[in-house]
């Protein structure tokens, strides 16, 4: 692995990075490939809601899975990165192809949507290290860049259902494990490891005790669960709220394939809002930053549920605010800890954080659809609000601590 710095580092880190991050929106094609096509699948496999929520809350359950492992074992410290991405990758995509090849039904799907969480769990964390490994100056921008990647990825299934793949949901699920093979291919041949890349640690199975001891890292991560608690939640169901919103507004021209397209840009949307937060948080402070996207996201969190069935252009221009800030903060929970914690043990620390984090999407993505039973799309996302509360709480107390000047050059 590379460990100094040479002449064209500078230039290149912007090369991998790109290279990076087109691989990481590539491969999390798979994440909502089979939710994209539930409209279909309803019909296909008479889905219930459970069922709906089944074929996404697998995914994170898988994610989860991979991660503990993969915290426990410090995979992502002790293997080489690229490998590890590219490796898992396959491994996705190949679960991916597999349901429309052999699956009629929730019993081969579900398990084969968990073996694909298990396998993004190999690219995301990893996928972090390597960015830190080339950027040490930038972090944050960087590191909003990649996030932004994945938010564009994982919304990439929502555009290419409207427009058909050949008009077959099968092929919409071939064509998102094509991507993720193309993905693993820019992992495996692309990718190098930085200048500021750790080499390969020993295993140490205290790792993770200390992390899990260590205050000003566990506020970082306190900030990334409250925002977790919001996100998937909102990616998942946000399409369904669009097509009932447009469906209960009488006056709207609107199709299931407008609420695919708009689904698509709110979810997208925060490829600008990672990246323009990154910036942003280099320069004045990544706890501000996410404070005031949580604060953002969470207002949105009341206020979508009062547009229910209003106005079209109000519901897009407030989704669109959703889909930027809900994001934004993302990827500077995950550079907090990249700066605060051990850098021989950084992957496992992203890892933990990640799987954690996504464990608990897994509540909110099960209960939203039991809210808006009981209370209606008005009052179905406004729970989620508790998140962005939690995360601004634990944002501020980490901003008081000393620990604190070790985040983006002390500009907190």
């Amino acid at each position: 692995m590379n460990t100094a710095p040479s002449p064209s580092d500078s230039e290149n880190r912007y090369q991998q990075l790109a290279l990076l991050a087109t691989a990481e929106l590539f491969t999390m094609a798979l994440w909502f490939s089979a939710s994209a096509v539930v409209p279909e699948l309803r019909d296909v496999w008479e889905l219930t809601d459970s069922d709906a929520a089944w074929l996404t809350m697998s995914v994170q359950i898988g994610f989860v899975t991979g991660a503990f492992i993969s915290a426990a074992l410090t995979l992502s410290d002790v293997w080489d990165p690229r490998r590890l991405i590219a490796g898992s990758a396959v491994l996705g995509a190949t679960a991916t192809a597999a349901i429309p090849a052999f699956a009629d039904g929730m019993a081969l799907a579900v398990p084969l949507r968990f073996v694909t969480g298990l396998a993004l769990a190999g690219v995301y964390p990893p996928g972090m290290k390597i960015m830190a490994g080339w950027f040490k100056d930038g972090r944050g921008m960087a590191m909003g860049v990649m996030i932004g990647a994945l938010a564009i990825g994982s919304a990439t299934p929502h555009v290419l259902r409207p427009l058909g793949v050949a008009g077959s949901w099968q092929m919409l699920l071939y064509a998102a494990a094509v991507l993720a093979l193309i993905g693993a291919t820019i992992a495996r041949l692309g990718l190098r490891t930085g200048p500021h890349q750790t080499p390969a640690a020993a295993f140490d199975p205290r790792a993770v005790r200390r992390i899990l001891g260590d205050r000003a890292t566990m506020l970082a991560n306190g900030g990334y669960f409250g925002h977790m608690w919001e996100l998937y939640a909102v990616w998942t169901w946000v399409p369904a709220f669009l097509a009932a919103s447009f469906a209960a507004d009488q006056s709207a021209a609107t199709t299931q394939e407008t609420a695919s397209y708009l689904a698509f840009l709110t979810i997208a949307i925060g490829g600008l809002g990672s990246t323009a937060a990154g910036v942003l948080a280099d320069r004045i402070g990544r706890t501000l930053i996410t404070i005031v996207s949580m604060i953002v996201s969470g207002a949105c969190c009341i206020m979508i549920g009062f547009l229910f069935g209003g106005p079209t252009w109000l519901v897009v221009v407030v989704c669109l605010i959703w889909g930027f800030a809900v994001v934004a903060d993302s990827a500077q929970f995950s550079t907090c800890i990249s700066e605060l914690g051990e850098p021989e043990y950084v992957g496992t620390a992203l890892t933990l954080q990640t799987a954690v984090g996504f464990l608990i999407t897994v509540v909110t993505i099960r209960l939203l659809p039991v809210w808006e039973s009981a209370w209606g799309w008005e009052w179905a996302f406004a729970p989620l609000v508790i998140g962005p509360a939690v995360g601004t709480w634990s944002m501020l107390a980490l901003r008081r601590r000393p620990e604190s000047q070790r985040i983006a050059g002390g500009r907190r």
